[in-house]
């Protein structure tokens, strides 16, 4: 173990309260008890004084409780994925019909996951503090690509062919689609699966950045499939169409369902449980007329390069500044939640500043990783429980506390402390 000292320095002989708690399911004192450690006043965590005894294999490697799943929710979650699943594939095929070949599919689905691997990987970023369920973030990915651009398409195309015929004009018919028919059809279809998935699995919803990263996934899912379509239809020109949609505007659809999602999981904290019944069509006007004026500004601009420096490139920079805004609310509540345990004993408060900080996060992953593979398992086990015991605690503290609340409670921090056991070598 490396004996270079840490630039994370509390005061020297720190010793942790004999007072501290004991876990649910080990009658001994928690780690620290009576035992002196040294910290880092800023970002490191905990650094024991003296040889680490040899121990067995820790308890966190052992199968811990598992959270109990509703049949009804499991039930949702596979119907969900069969019939987003089943439509993407049928929105894909139809797209397939205009291709010359099968490797312009191939070819253009490789083009349409560019863009979406860059959103994805900054929905990651955002996301990654407390991060949310994969398997429900696969539904939302799903429903964008299979049942929102479904049901758009159905509907767009029936409109062009009425506004055609009622105003014969087919470049009429088309500014009318665009406008109206897009903006109105495609944001409601992909806000209600941010709202489908927020009903059903409404405990994985914990404020604004939850709401923005699920509307975002949506959104993703829909532009994907969406850039399939557009990439074989104009496959003639292939590049400018690639340059304006997959380099220029892979946000647009993100930017639009986030005001959605921002709404939905602001209503998410809000008292009353039925704040997302008013709150909801807020978002969802927003985006509409956002996804209008858009469309309105690509109709009329001469230049790609135009539209985005003037429109892109502003309002993905006003984006980005209020998801870092709300990214920093999102510390800063969870920094105000682990400050209520750490002052019944169950943290320091060096280990709040390091939960609480990217520095300090980075800090004691790279401590961990001097002290073995298991310590670093288990650092990240500490680092991700506390995040999800001072969302559950803010749940509770917002009055939507749920009725297993204290068995989830007492689970997550039997596993915050076999975590600290475990890295700080006391197992």
């Amino acid at each position: 173990m490396s004996t270079t000292p840490s630039p994370w320095a509390p005061r020297p002989g720190y010793q942790r309260s004999n007072a501290l708690p004991q876990t649910a399911t080990d009658p001994s004192p928690l780690p620290g008890t009576g035992q002196r450690y040294q910290i880092h006043r800023e970002t490191a965590p905990f650094v024991q004084t003296g040889q680490a005894p040899q121990q067995a294999a820790p308890a966190w490697t052992r199968p811990g409780p598992h959270s109990r799943r509703r049949t009804g929710e499991l039930i949702a979650r596979l119907v969900l994925a069969f019939v987003g699943a089943a439509l993407m594939i049928v929105v894909i095929w139809i797209a397939s019909l205009s291709a010359s070949d099968s490797s312009v599919l191939f070819t253009t689905i490789a083009l349409a996951l560019i863009p979406l691997g860059l959103v994805l990987v900054v929905v990651f970023w955002i996301d990654r503090w407390e991060p949310e369920p994969l398997p429900t973030l696969v539904i939302a990915f799903l429903w964008g690509a299979g049942v929102a651009t479904a049901v758009s398409m159905l509907v767009n195309t029936t409109v062009l062919y009425a506004a055609a015929e009622s105003t014969l004009s087919l470049e009429g018919a088309f500014q009318i689609s665009a406008v109206v028919s897009a903006p109105l059809i495609e944001e409601t279809t992909k806000g209600l699966g941010v709202l489908v998935i927020f009903l059903i699995w409404r405990r994985t919803f914990n404020g604004a950045v939850d709401g923005i990263v699920y509307a975002a996934v949506v959104a993703a899912g829909f532009a994907f499939a969406e850039n399939i379509g557009y990439f074989i239809r104009y496959w003639d020109s292939i590049t400018s169409i690639f340059i304006v949609r997959g380099v220029f505007s892979p946000f647009a659809h993100v930017t639009f369902t986030a005001c959605t999602g921002l709404a939905i999981g602001v209503s998410s904290r809000r008292r009353s449980t039925a704040a997302w019944v008013w709150m909801t069509p807020i978002g969802l006007v927003c985006a509409i007329i956002l996804h209008a004026i858009w469309n309105g500004v690509i109709a009329s601009a001469g230049s790609p390069l135009v539209m985005f420096l003037l429109v892109d490139l502003p309002v993905f920079i006003i984006c980005m500044g209020i998801v870092a805004w709300l990214r920093w609310a999102e510390r800063m509540t969870m920094r105000s939640r682990l400050d209520d345990y750490a002052r019944a004993g169950w943290f320091a408060p060096a280990e709040v500043q390091m939960l609480t900080t990217g520095g300090g996060r980075k800090a004691g992953k790279r401590w961990a990783a001097t002290r073995g593979q298991q310590a670093v398992y288990a650092m990240t086990a500490f680092q991700k429980g506390a995040a999800e015991l001072a969302q559950l605690r803010q749940q509770a503290v917002d009055g939507h506390a749920q009725a297993d609340f204290s068995d989830r409670e007492t689970e997550l921090l039997d596993r915050i402390t076999s975590a600290r056991r475990t890295f700080i070598g006391t197992v």
